[in-house]
């Protein structure tokens, strides 16, 4: 319980840390995290991933690892000479710092089961010009887009998960 404050605590300072309309958390998976049986290949072309941009990977810590590996690793299924072991309390955040390819696998034969995952990040999007003055008297309200809900919504749902946990411990 005390290792899953923990955690927990530190996925909260790192999401605080985010800049909310820079960068976006995207949980690996879908509603299905990251576990067995999932086509992540399909996902991650579903997705678009900028540097800057956190994963949030949640499994059971129990029986799955998050392994950040080369592109032949990843081909291969070889858990050994990883680059980063991502694997902490079961709900692990990484931050994509570079525009390149990014390798994933579960360890333990799991990669065999489809528990891999290739993206690719970019870099981020220009931001728009700001509208002339003449732009604004007819523009419409803005929009809060998916890049700002995200992470708002996470960060708001961990911090009342830590605070109910906190009130139990009490």
């Amino acid at each position: 319980m005390r290792s899953d404050l923990l955690t927990m605590i530190r996925v909260i300072i790192l999401l605080g840390l985010m800049k909310c309309s820079a960068s976006r958390l995207d949980k690996v998976g879908g509603k299905y995290g990251w576990d067995q049986n999932v086509n992540y290949t399909d996902w991650a072309a579903h997705q678009h991933f900028y540097v800057r941009d956190w994963l949030y990977f949640v499994f059971d810590k129990h029986y799955y690892s998050v392994l950040e590996v080369n592109q032949t690793n990843y081909e291969q299924c070889i858990d050994r000479d990883f680059i980063t072991n991502i694997t902490r309390g079961g709900r692990d955040v990484f931050l994509l710092t570079q525009a390149r390819p990014y390798y994933f696998i579960s360890s333990g034969g799991y990669c065999f089961h489809g528990m891999k995952l290739a993206i690719n990040v970019e870099e981020p999007l220009p931001a728009s010009p700001a509208p002339s003055s003449s732009d604004k008297i007819n523009a419409s309200p803005p929009q809060i887009g998916k890049h700002f809900i995200t992470p708002v919504l996470a960060i708001s749902t961990l911090v009342w998960t830590f605070l109910f946990a906190q009130a139990r411990l009490s």
